[in-house]
């Protein structure tokens, strides 16, 4: 009789759902060779020991080059089951972030940002996500960004799950 295989590990990340006031979302553009072209919130993996909040502000200084971000609720908690390495998928925790009008300038040099998978920066208007035939990360960003948008942040984070496939 075999064994059943050994799960891996869900890694524990953070991401922000970075709003302008004038009500743009920042969103960093992820190539991968098994799905190609997704936009998603900047953030990634919390290190071992290192609190959930700083791991957001170490993000977002390294992938947008903001430094001391004032950092809202959280706003939806994602679970994504699909290996990735020595990883079974990841369970981001998405916090609002609110900011005056920038151009990003991540402190990573983007040699080392696309050895990441990450190889843009863009903000999006609210009309620009509904058009856009784009993969987003997660399905559902049009829809969540709208309803945090129009009706403020939930009292509690969306909590959205997405199987591997």
């Amino acid at each position: 009789m075999s064994e059943p295989p050994v799960s891996l590990p869900i890694r524990p990340a953070v991401r922000a759902l970075v709003v302008d006031t004038s009500d743009r979302v920042l969103l960093v553009r992820f190539e991968f060779g098994d799905v190609g072209t997704v936009w998603a919130t900047p953030g990634g993996g919390i290190e071992p020991g290192e609190e959930t909040l700083a791991a957001l502000r170490r993000e977002l200084a390294e992938e947008v080059g903001m430094y001391e971000p004032e950092i809202g609720p959280c706003v939806w908690i994602r679970t994504h089951t699909n290996p990735m390495g020595t990883w079974g998928g990841q369970r981001d925790e998405v916090y609002l972030v609110r900011c005056e009008p920038m151009e990003p300038v991540p402190m990573m040099t983007w040699e080392e940002l696309r050895a990441e998978g990450l190889h843009e920066l863009r903000w999006w208007t609210l009309d620009e996500l509904a058009l856009a035939t784009t993969l987003f990360a997660p399905r559902e960003l049009v829809r969540v960004v709208r309803s945090i948008m129009e009706d403020g942040p939930p009292d509690d984070p969306f909590v959205l799950h997405h199987p591997p496939g």
